[in-house]
């Protein structure tokens, strides 16, 4: 009787914890229900609020007042858009039929540092460059320097495309990979990237997992490790150019590059994106995708704001009107002297 008394209350328990911890408040779907949920996902699940330093108690104050229950869809939506923009993280968006809000300021308050004019001049690709996986590559600097351009860590690339690229470049001095202006996609593939210039797995950051309520409730931190490529490894000079606008993923390349033995980033910082982001639904059905797992270097440092580079170097604008990318000059200049 004892036992089974014991199991009832075991079962009670964990039902009650379950209870307490798992399930979510259920809102109206009304103005007011939306804003409370979405006040409350990113309170709860969203991973920067310590870090960032922002009182989310008093967001909800100064938000709560801006509306009421007749204000329109359209301006509750630009309501909780402002609402969010206050994380100032580019990875934070609310999804509606008729909109998308976003954070831009991470790069836009910045210089551009890339021209994409410039990149496709006879100085540089020209015209007849080559196209592999996503990857536009040519040899410049009188065939001294072979020259990559990626824009798009959502365009794949395989084993055959980056051996053929590299073989192509094996008389050169080194390699450029310009990942200015890429905006990101699958960290799978900044991944497989890196491995190409490592010789032999290197621990080059962490990651940590929301596992509470609380602002501050993460896992101890998970080891990320880029592997070196059995086969395929360039193990000479590399150079990385980079600017504000190389984000999310890209920032995880950068991050992972700063540890090959053979690299060198150039250019301007990163602009940062080191939360892994979910997606979760308001009681109306708009979406809100937010950062949910802090990343950081092999120091245990934050990403999320950018990682700096080894050589800072700002576009010239006198450069830009005779045709030159300075940034590109410069890592020209470090590879052939």
């Amino acid at each position: 009787m004892k036992k089974i008394l014991l199991s009832i209350v075991s079962a009670c328990t964990l039902f009650w914890f379950s209870s307490c911890i798992d399930e979510p408040e259920i809102y109206a779907n009304d103005n007011q229900g939306n804003f409370e949920a979405l006040w409350d996902i990113i309170d709860t699940r969203y991973c920067y609020l310590s870090y960032k330093n922002i009182n989310w108690d008093s967001i909800h104050t100064a938000y709560a007042q801006k509306f009421n229950k007749n204000t329109s869809e359209q301006d509750m939506f630009n309501i909780l858009g402002e609402m969010l923009a206050e994380l100032k993280d580019g990875h934070v968006n609310l999804y509606s039929d008729f909109d998308r809000s976003r954070y831009w300021k991470w790069f836009t308050d910045y210089p551009d540092n890339f021209n994409p004019d410039l990149i496709y001049t006879d100085r540089y690709l020209s015209d007849d460059y080559q196209i592999a996986g996503g990857m536009r590559y040519a040899k410049i600097a009188n065939g001294k320097v072979g020259y990559i351009y990626y824009g798009d860590f959502s365009s794949y690339f395989t084993d055959a495309n980056i051996s053929y690229i590299l073989n192509s470049f094996r008389d050169c001095n080194g390699l450029i990979i310009d990942v200015r202006g890429n905006g990101g996609g699958y960290l799978s593939l900044a991944g497989q990237l890196a491995s190409y210039f490592f010789s032999k797995e290197t621990l080059t950051g962490y990651m940590q997992h929301k596992n509470g309520n609380g602002h501050d409730d993460f896992s101890k931190p998970v080891e990320l490790k880029t592997s070196a490529h059995k086969t395929i490894q360039w193990q000479r000079p590399v150079i990385i150019l980079s600017n504000r606008h190389a984000y999310s993923a890209t920032n995880s390349f950068i991050s992972r590059m700063k540890l090959a033995p053979y690299a060198l980033i150039v250019g301007d910082k990163s602009g940062g994106g080191g939360g892994m982001p979910l997606s979760s639904e308001l009681p109306n059905g708009w979406m809100v995708r937010f950062s949910s797992s802090p990343m950081f270097d092999a120091g245990m440092n934050h990403i999320e704001w950018g990682i700096d580079p080894d050589v800072k170097v700002d576009m010239s604008s006198e450069d830009q009107t005779n045709g030159y990318d300075t940034i590109i000059e410069k890592a020209v200049q470090i590879l052939t002297r």
